[in-house]
């Protein structure tokens, strides 16, 4: 074998928390460590992070997963990164220093800006990006580092996804660290072109963002850089995968070909279809993107829907309401009772996403009536995540026509058996989770594992993929039916309410 070390190591930066994890060979955990790090909202619609946080949590993270599992840095083979896509960092490279605190993909704040382009700069950013017009991702967030941070003008300051930020760091940093990202993270810029895999001359005119700032786009399974010797592994390790978490997910739930899916429960959901070699542009508000390219071979496409709020809407219950103190008693509540009673949760408290994109909707919970208990919005709430995820594959069914015969499911919430169940019945399909459920994090080692030979091929890796779980629909179609369009009304009203 080509490879040194007995085991990957997988970097998994997320919205709230950075871990380290380990597997070995089979694809088993020997080892993790994970840190949260602050939510900083310094006014309504802003999210942001301290990058320089991220960084120190992410080194105390290696460091304690290496300890867990008794082994040092040498013993890994590679390493690979996943991130939180879209938040945005920018940094001094002879300093090392953040210039500003990072903007999370939550953020909002460049609404306005994004109201100001053409519709003809709209359509041809649609068009080469495969993205839609959003603060979501991160090429308007640049923009707005460029109007708002002095430094950022500078030829020192450095743009990245938060991907490019760890890399540099591990890689030297200011010793030299390397500037780099892979084409996933790239085509959630708003200024990679979808065709050419390179960063537009054209996008790049319309943000305002320099060239030179940028890192160098990669595959995303290939040697980019070694470890510093003088960093937290304390060798130069291979960094050898970089993902963007959801298609990281993609690649740990090895979906490697066309037709094949995961949807991802969080504090939102993300659902990818693999469209092979093929851009597939949406007509029913998908997003086109990079699902992954792995070293020379030609990358693959994804069409994504993403739903804002599934997860963040049982914290409600939880911190808001007060209706559960912990979000696995949201199932035993749920439970004790047989249905909804006719009530509608709508969780839009930040607008609503694919297929709808509207930034101006807003929550609504409908049906009630005296007899609606805090049990039914438990079931409520559960129904939401349901349903907005079927609008999503819905849509992805419609733009690709590949009929959909089960869903990879991986997340927290898929810990809930009702909410899975609720999700078959409301879908019609077989739902199944896999064995090892840290797809996110697994995905990444099996990027960096390829690419340096720890293992030979995907047909390997797709053996490894083991199902833990699986939910066959017990819905009628006119159960179906019936449920589907109470919440298409439901809906109707958080688009309808600032009319």
């Amino acid at each position: 074998m080509s490879y040194i070390g007995a085991y990957i190591g997988s970097l998994d930066q997320g919205t709230s928390s950075t871990r380290f994890m380990i597997f070995d060979h089979a694809g088993q955990v020997v080892g993790q460590h994970q840190l949260e790090h602050r939510q900083i909202l310094p006014q309504a619609g802003w999210v942001e992070h301290d990058a320089a946080e991220i960084w120190e949590r992410t080194q105390e993270v290696i460091a304690g997963a290496l300890k867990q599992a008794n082994i040092l840095g040498s013993d890994l083979a590679a390493i690979g990164l996943t991130n939180q896509r879209e938040t945005t960092v920018v940094w001094d490279v002879t300093t090392g220093q953040p210039l500003s605190n990072a903007i999370v993909w939550q953020d909002t704040r460049t609404t306005d800006f994004l109201a100001t382009l053409s519709d003809e700069q709209q359509q041809m950013i649609r068009h080469a990006t495969g993205l839609t017009i959003a603060p979501y991702f991160a090429g308007s967030k640049m923009n707005w580092f460029l109007k708002n941070v002095p430094a950022a003008k500078t030829a020192n300051a450095r743009f990245g996804t938060v991907d490019s930020w760890l890399l540099w760091n591990l890689s030297g940093g200011v010793r030299g660290g390397v500037h780099a990202t892979d084409v996933t993270n790239a085509s959630r810029t708003l200024l990679m072109n979808l065709e050419t895999l390179d960063w537009d001359d054209e996008l790049l005119s319309i943000f305002g963002v320099s060239r030179s700032a940028l890192p160098v786009i990669k595959s995303s399974s290939e040697t980019y850089a070694l470890t510093d010797p003088h960093g937290p592994f304390g060798t130069a390790i291979p960094i050898a995968g970089i993902l963007g978490d959801q298609q990281a997910a993609m690649v740990g739930q090895v979906c490697f070909e066309r037709g094949e899916s995961k949807t991802t429960y969080g504090t939102g959901n993300f659902a990818l279809l693999n469209t092979g070699t093929e851009i597939v542009r949406s007509k029913n508000g998908l997003l086109t993107t990079v699902c992954f390219k792995l070293g020379d071979a030609p990358a693959h496409y994804a069409l994504e829907g993403s739903v804002a709020v599934t997860g963040s809407a049982i914290q409600w219950l939880r911190d808001q309401l007060g209706i559960i103190s912990n979000a696995a008693e949201t199932e035993s509540l749920a439970s004790s009772v047989t249905d909804t009673a006719g009530v509608y949760f709508v969780p839009a408290f930040s607008g609503l996403f694919a297929p709808y994109w509207r930034t101006d909707a807003r929550g609504v919970i409908v049906g009630l009536t005296r007899a609606a208990t805090k049990a039914h919005l438990a079931r409520a709430a559960l129904e939401a995540i349901c349903y907005q995820t079927r609008d999503v594959m819905d849509a992805m069914v419609a733009d690709s026509g590949v009929p959909m015969k089960e869903m990879r499911v991986d997340g927290g919430i898929t810990a809930n058996s009702l909410c899975m169940q609720m999700q078959a019945d409301v879908m019609g399909i077989d739902i199944t989770r896999p064995l090892i459920g840290e797809t996110t994090a697994l995905g990444a080692a099996y990027a960096a594992g390829l690419a340096v030979g720890f293992w030979s091929s995907t047909d390997e890796v797709r053996k490894q993929w083991k199902q833990s779980r699986r939910w066959s629909s017990e819905s009628t179609a006119e159960q179906r039916a019936v449920g589907y369009a109470g919440w298409k009304k439901a809906v109707e009203r958080t688009l309808n309410w600032v009319d």
